[in-house]
């Protein structure tokens, strides 16, 4: 891992990236890039000489105390030797952090959440979930810090089982640096049901053509797939769930949702998303 970029609020989930992000950085021998992002008020009577005055130390201000936290934060979490830079930027800050990923060429990038849910996640969604939207980069999305080694990855086999060269050759990189065993799961649901004989043929054949090891295959029943995956994990003690993104964006992501997206809102489960590179990445707003 080159850079890995870590969007810090300075909240509790996003120190806990921040501090996940040291143990894989220590570990790839790659650096480390937080970015704090204010989100700039709507100010009215912009123009006037004085009202630009004012908006400029108040934006110093809180420039200021950003780079106090990171001071804190820096301080308090030893880098091990790591090479940690901050930068404080203003925007929007989903669309800010598309704009690192792309302008500096981020190979990982690693977000706290708070998860989104009701009404908030329909309408607005958390920027963990937009940026798994948008990212040309991995996305780690973690709650809680998690200092044990990494043992079992979840892989939901999802998509069509020979159209995702791109994401496979990313999920046997992730599983060769954990050196942890992968978990192969269909999850059958009402919707998508075959049978279990059909469906382990081809798993299997999946397995073989992209020459996999250290893994299992699994058929899990569920009414969803996203709770299926969910508890799936669970069931194998899963350390992360690695799964492939359509990157749906508008009225589609409405009407069709996000797989990737859901189960990265609604599990305490280190969450690790690739958008699929047949599907357009949307950076617009």
């Amino acid at each position: 891992m080159k850079t890995i970029l870590v969007p810090c609020d300075f909240s509790q989930p996003a120190i806990n990236a921040y501090r996940f992000a040291l143990d894989i950085a220590a570990q790839s021998k790659g650096s480390i890039h937080l970015i704090h992002i204010i989100e700039l008020p709507i100010l009215h009577g912009a123009g006037a000489p004085s009202v630009l005055e004012f908006e400029q130390r108040f934006l110093d201000e809180l420039k200021e105390k950003a780079l106090g936290k990171f001071a804190k934060i820096i301080d308090k979490y030893s880098s091990n030797g790591t090479n940690v830079k901050w930068t404080v930027a203003f925007g929007v800050p989903a669309k800010t952090i598309i704009d690192v990923i792309n302008d500096q060429g981020i190979s990982l990038v690693i977000m706290g959440s708070h998860g989104a849910s009701g009404l908030r996640e329909y309408l607005i969604g958390s920027n963990a979930e937009k940026v798994i939207r948008k990212s040309s980069a991995p996305v780690l999305v973690i709650k809680d810090y998690f200092k044990e080694p990494i043992k079992n990855i979840v892989f939901p086999n999802m998509l069509d089982l020979f159209d995702q060269d791109d994401l496979v050759v990313k999920v046997k990189a992730l599983q060769q640096f954990f050196k942890a065993r992968l978990h192969i799961v269909w999850i059958n649901t009402p919707l998508t049901f075959t049978a279990d004989v059909i469906t382990m043929q081809r798993l299997n054949s999946f397995t073989k053509h992209y020459k996999l090891t250290d893994y299992t295959v699994n058929i899990y029943n569920h009414r969803t797939e996203e709770e299926g995956i969910i508890e799936f994990s669970r069931l194998v003690k899963g350390d992360i769930i690695a799964i492939g993104t359509h990157a749906r964006t508008g009225i589609a992501h409405l009407i069709n949702g996000s797989l990737a997206e859901d189960v990265a809102n609604h599990t305490n489960t280190i969450v690790w998303t690739y958008t699929l590179k047949n599907e357009p990445v949307e950076v617009s707003n």
